[in-house]
């Protein structure tokens, strides 16, 4: 069962939010620099968004500016999906308890242009948990930069050492809202346990290796589209056969080696078609953009030096709270300036990596030595979780003043999975 506006028909294309990520379909023809058309009808994704005005990156076009008024979305799933959260946000962000900044500004490691992020976490009104219906676990604002989570999803990620949930309980700017956060916030030590080795440490040294086997593929990328742009262009087995050559990738045969080289070039055109830089998911559409505009590519997501220093960042604070007992999520000193160097692409990527494997040993040394207990307290937060859920219920059938008594928001209807297409 889902929750929601139950028709199709108030949801109007020209209002619902478009959130990054967003596929639409332009409503004007335009022009860029050069004369070229871009027709009305193009399909792009939002990439980013000030104001009314959006940004789109268009199918072998590049990033344009829309008005708002401009823009419908692609597909009618997505246009659903916006409103639902666009309403669970209007609706439940008042029942919020906790809230923090969190990212760069809370480690120390904001620079000019940095974001600024809120992370926090609610409570649903009583009458939100009681129905058949599906009742939100998450709220996130329309530009993605608050995220909120449901108390008890908080909690169960908590209680598994999720770096971003013991993030907003332990940072510094980490405050209350409701006497309820405060409760939450008294217990937050019920969650600090040696799990952190797995959830911040090794999990960081685990996605820094595949950092590298990435930047491998990306590096094939590039060789693969200088292929492309040969006089006569060669076809998808040719192409195959020469990565198969020089691809480091074991394989038991060059039948196989050709094989996985053949894969990877189907997953580098449907990434592009993915990025909107195709206008289809096939080889002959990576040939053309091969020629054109395969400049403009940009850096794989995974690839850029964020994802890279935010790892590391999350192994030294493994170290240092298994270390210490005590969580310092501020960083400072020789550390920030090695954090600082990632961040601005002045380490490349192997560089970044060496510097992680030298405190491997520090990890595993500061998991054996560590005061921390084994594991979360669960008893301690399944007593928290009851405390929660009944101090709502308690100021909904006394209709206390507040969010979650008589000014609570009103629950959406119920809706028949398929219900909205009838």
């Amino acid at each position: 069962m889902e929750s929601g506006s139950r028709p199709l028909a108030p949801f109007d294309p020209l209002a619902v939010p478009l959130p990054s990520g967003t596929e639409v379909t332009t409503r004007v023809a335009r022009l860029i620099p050069g004369g070229r058309p871009v027709p009305e009808g193009a399909i792009g994704r939002v990439v980013g968004a000030e104001g009314a005005m959006f940004d789109v990156k268009i199918v072998g076009v590049g990033v344009l500016r829309y008005a708002r008024s401009e823009l419908i979305p692609r597909k009618i799933g997505q246009m659903r999906y916006a409103q639902r959260r666009a309403d669970a946000w209007t609706a439940l962000r008042p029942t919020t308890v906790i809230e923090a900044t969190v990212g760069s500004r809370a480690w120390g490691l904001a620079e000019e242009g940095s974001d600024t992020d809120l992370r926090g976490a609610f409570v649903l009104p009583f009458p939100w948990s009681t129905g058949l219906g599906d009742a939100p676990r998450d709220l996130v604002s329309e530009d993605g930069s608050a995220t909120y989570w449901e108390a008890e999803k908080m909690i169960r990620q908590a209680l598994r050492a999720d770096p971003n949930t013991l993030e907003l309980l332990f940072v510094d700017s980490a405050r209350a809202l409701d006497p309820i956060g405060e409760w939450i916030l008294r217990e937050r030590d019920a969650f600090a346990s040696a799990e952190i080795y797995g959830s911040f440490g090794r999990y960081a040294l685990s996605q820094l290796k595949r950092l590298t086997q990435s930047q491998r593929l990306a590096e094939h990328r590039g060789v693969v589209l200088e292929w492309l742009r040969e006089e006569p262009a060669p076809g998808l087995d040719e192409v195959a056969e020469r990565l198969a050559k020089v691809s480091p990738r074991v394989a038991p045969t060059f039948a196989d080696a050709v094989l996985q080289a053949k894969e990877y070039i189907k997953q580098l055109y449907r990434s592009l078609y993915d990025q909107g830089l195709l206008p289809e998911r096939d080889f002959p559409s990576m040939v053309r953009f091969a020629r054109g505009k395969a400049e403009e590519i940009e850096m794989p997501r995974e690839l850029r030096p964020k994802n890279a220093y935010n790892l590391v960042r999350l192994l030294g604070s493994a170290i240092q709270w298994l270390t210490t007992g005590e969580a310092e999520l501020e960083t400072t000193g020789e550390f920030r300036d090695l954090l600082l160097s990632i961040k601005r692409g002045q380490l490349s990527l192997d560089e970044t990596m060496r510097e992680a494997e030298v405190r491997t040993r520090e990890l595993e040394a500061a998991r054996q030595a560590t005061k921390l207990p084994r594991h979360a307290d669960v008893a301690r937060a399944d007593a928290l979780l009851r405390r929660i859920h009944e101090e709502a219920a308690r100021r909904w059938l006394t209709r206390e003043p507040g969010p979650w008594g008589r000014d609570a928001p009103a629950v959406p209807e119920i809706i028949r999975e398929g219900e909205e297409d009838e």
